[in-house]
């Protein structure tokens, strides 16, 4: 530093703010990290995924004939029910899984997913007011703007 007039010292390299902790901007790598709606979005698929798979469990149970006969609308049909939570587990949890490794076809999955997701709540409402709202919130996270530059920019 040298004195500059005035008496105030006159700075020779970065200021504080040309780059990370006054470093200069090209002395550093930067790893861009997925952004909030891509976390968020896969935290709400995982857990999704888990209420299938619990589903799929319960199914097992005594209380599987009740469960497939909500599932498929006919009792005994078990194995059907099993297998629908199943899928739908997958579903949620593949994507969910390989979305924050920022592959777009997870992206593309799950915004077909809560389509459907909210597609079926509207088709079920009034009943449906809480599926709705969730799908709903993945799809408006899976298509903002931060989550699409995201994934566009490789």
């Amino acid at each position: 530093m040298t004195e500059q007039r005035g008496g105030e010292p006159r700075r020779d390299g970065p200021g504080p703010y040309s780059g990370l902790f006054g470093a200069v901007p090209g002395d550093y790598t930067y790893q861009p990290t997925a952004p909030k709606q891509v976390k968020v979005a896969s935290v709400i698929a995982i857990g999704l995924g888990a209420l299938c798979l619990l589903l799929a469990g319960l199914t097992l149970t005594s209380a599987g004939e009740q469960i497939s006969e909500v599932l498929t609308g006919s009792r005994g049909n078990a194995p059907v029910a099993v297998a629908a939570a199943l899928v739908c587990a997958v579903a949620y949890l593949v994507p969910a899984l390989y979305l924050r490794k920022r592959r777009a076809w997870a992206r593309y999955v799950l915004i077909g997913v809560a389509s459907m997701g909210v597609a079926g709540g509207v088709v079920a409402l009034p009943s449906s007011l809480l599926g709705l709202g969730i799908h709903a919130a993945l799809l408006i996270l899976m298509l903002q703007r931060p989550t699409r530059l995201w994934f566009n920019h490789r």
